[in-house]
């Protein structure tokens, strides 16, 4: 088994300077999507420093056989006993606490955060863990899934019968998240598993896609392209600017095959 990757990223058509980052590692199977925000620049700074505390513990960890150790998890949770899941949210976690300490420490930082979506692939299938709106979906034989749920506002509103799907393109905060990297002294790192099939492609991205492009045509395009990741990414960061283009895009895919 192995994956086959390809991202882009793009400012947008509103936006005046790109705040997304993604990484792709080249030694394992394993993929990052972030989407910073905050003041002045400084949403860019925190989805970097994201990526690359991500990355880097990611590099550390590779061929560490010691047990991955968790400092922060919810009262309540129950820890995973995986070493990939506790590796991602080790990660992501870690990722948190240097942002928020940069935040506290650097004026211009201060509020500064970011969503991340990540995708860990292995034989007996992928684990995906997300904070935040930046989202994962699953494309496998012509049908395209939404892995992840929102960490917003309108999402929880939605779960709690305080509003209807239909009324969100209406409803004033549906930008608002819950739930972000660096905000906070800790975060909790929402992770799940599933079992995987041969040709499966997975697409991250930032709400800058999934917002101006619904599923049908990020169907569409999947299934097109889906043997040109590239262009593939390419495509649905055209859809993204000509449906308005109202903020920074990332699409990144990482597609399975056995």
């Amino acid at each position: 088994m192995r994956l086959k990757c390809a991202g882009l990223t793009d400012t947008g058509m509103v936006r005046d300077h790109n705040e997304d980052n993604f990484f792709i590692s080249s030694s394992e199977s394993f993929v990052v999507v972030a989407d910073g925000m905050g003041g002045h620049l400084s949403g860019e700074v925190a989805s970097g420093m994201a990526v690359e505390t991500i990355s880097e513990y990611y590099r550390e960890t590779e061929n560490q056989t010691d047990p991955i150790e968790l400092e922060f998890w919810p009262y309540g949770k129950k820890k995973p006993k995986s070493r990939e899941e506790r590796r991602l949210i080790a990660a992501i976690t870690k990722a948190n606490a240097n942002i928020h300490k940069a935040s506290t420490e650097v004026a211009e930082y201060k509020g500064m955060g970011t969503t991340t979506v990540g995708v860990y692939v292995v034989k007996e299938g992928v684990f995906i863990a997300h904070v935040g709106d930046s989202r994962c979906y699953r494309f496998r034989k012509g049908e395209i899934k939404q892995m992840t749920e929102d960490h917003s506002l309108a999402n929880e509103y939605i779960r709690s019968n305080i509003l209807k799907p239909e009324d969100l393109p209406s409803f004033p905060y549906k930008n608002v998240i819950t739930r972000a990297v660096g905000l906070a002294p800790t975060v909790e790192v929402e992770t799940h598993f599933y079992e995987h099939e041969d040709g499966d492609i997975y697409i991250l991205c930032s709400d800058g896609l999934s917002d101006p492009v619904k599923e049908p045509q990020m169907r569409e395009i999947l299934d097109k392209y889906q043997d040109d990741l590239k262009e593939a990414c390419r495509q649905l960061i055209i859809a993204a600017n000509t449906n308005g283009g109202p903020d920074n895009v990332t699409a990144l895919l990482a597609k399975v095959v056995y």
